[in-house]
């Protein structure tokens, strides 16, 4: 029983995995001579492009603002030695202050001072960053099951059209083999009529009947098929597109996922709400220092105003970052996380541009294969309005 269960066994077939990064342009299931295939195949590219600028818009903000940190540290570094003394001395006491601070916390607090000074430097973003990451964790999960369910249609709608495929080959076989056995069994007939004199009248009519019935019932379904091989070619046209869309948003969401993990340094939406409320917790417990704290405030504005000197964008970040100024360790620190932060920004910007890229190279080359419709496509794009 085993051997015959080895022998029998049927063979999982092997998961198919697609490509949900790349971009797919089939053109050779449109008909660019018909006008409504024509548009909607360039009203896909021009959405392409559409959503790849919005995407871009909304990353250089922040692309900006990462590149101005990263500013600040080399102005600060260039400073003449004197400045940077009277810089470092301001925050070596405002340094100090804050490690005086530190001998009247409860030595039963659940976070340490690196997850609350991280959180506190992120304290106005960490509401939004949390909102951001629980729609991006939900809205990956639903754009992967979209994707799944394209992946799923497009592999039927393949293997439907390899049926209809090797239908209308059949057809065609059985329409020879039909073709040919009708003559020979005219030629049987004639061989029967002339040779040896007998009626076959009847044998004609027969052959001629039985040949038109079969002809005309594959011709009939030939057409069938070939008309549903059609519309199979247009649904998955349209299905290409479709994961085109869908492609983008699953790679500009996995990406912002990315770029936010690393931001907050976190692995997900649940563990970043709850190193949130920690921190709610124990900065309630922190009130009762404030006095100390106030002591501390005199340095920063201290800082802030000897920085407004120099070309810094931002001083009123580096009162929270006084340890970087006198601790090169901690400068390294903060200038790989902050390159950690444009290379994702980046990453992010550069395949939005390659996706935009890739669509106007796909509409020039329909444009000049196609010049009667060249201006068509032309005031198409001029219709479009792009963000910038």
């Amino acid at each position: 029983m085993g051997f015959w269960n080895r022998i029998f066994r049927r063979k999982k077939k092997p998961e198919v995995q697609e490509d949900w990064e790349s971009i797919v342009y089939d053109r050779d299931t449109v008909d660019f001579r018909e006008k409504e295939q024509r548009d909607r195949y360039i009203s896909g590219c021009l959405e392409q492009i559409a959503e790849a600028s919005k995407e871009i818009g909304l990353l250089t903000g922040e692309y900006s603002l990462v590149t101005s940190y990263l500013t600040d540290m080399e102005e600060i570094e260039a400073l003449p030695e004197e400045e940077r003394e009277t810089l470092n001395d301001i925050a070596r006491r405002l340094l100090n202050l804050e490690q005086e601070c530190e001998k009247y916390r409860d030595k039963k607090n659940r976070m340490n001072d690196s997850r609350f000074y991280r959180m506190r430097k992120q304290e106005e973003e960490i509401q939004e960053g949390i909102r951001k990451l629980s729609e991006c964790e939900k809205y990956g999960g639903l754009v992967k099951q979209d994707m799944q369910r394209l992946d799923r249609e497009r592999h039927a709608y393949d293997f439907r059209r390899t049926e209809l495929e090797a239908m209308m080959n059949n057809l065609r076989g059985m329409a020879l083999i039909f073709l040919t056995a009708l003559g020979v069994c005219i030629a049987m007939l004639m061989v029967l009529q002339f040779g040896f004199e007998m009626n076959t009248q009847i044998g004609y009519i027969l052959s001629a009947t039985a040949a038109a019935v079969a002809i005309t019932v594959m011709w009939v379904r030939y057409t069938d098929s070939e008309k549903e091989k059609r519309r199979v070619d247009a649904a998955v046209n349209k299905l290409i597109q479709l994961q085109n869309k869908v492609k983008i948003r699953y790679v500009n969401n996995r990406n912002l996922m990315d770029y936010l993990y690393i931001k907050y340094n976190t692995d997900s939406a649940a563990s970043l709400d709850k190193q949130w409320q920690e921190y709610l917790q124990e900065k309630e417990e922190r009130k009762e220092y404030a006095e100390a704290e106030a002591r501390i405030s005199y340095y920063q504005k201290l800082l802030m105003g000897r920085m407004a000197n120099y070309r810094i964008a931002a001083p009123d970040r580096w009162t929270r970052q006084a340890g970087a100024l006198l601790d090169k360790r901690e400068m390294v620190e903060m200038r790989h996380e902050l390159i950690l932060r444009r290379q994702a920004l980046r990453k992010q910007m550069d395949y939005n541009n390659g996706v935009a890229e890739a669509a106007r190279r796909e509409i020039q080359e329909i444009a000049a294969k196609y010049p009667a419709y060249a201006g068509e496509i032309s005031d198409m794009v001029d219709r479009v309005t792009f963000y910038e």
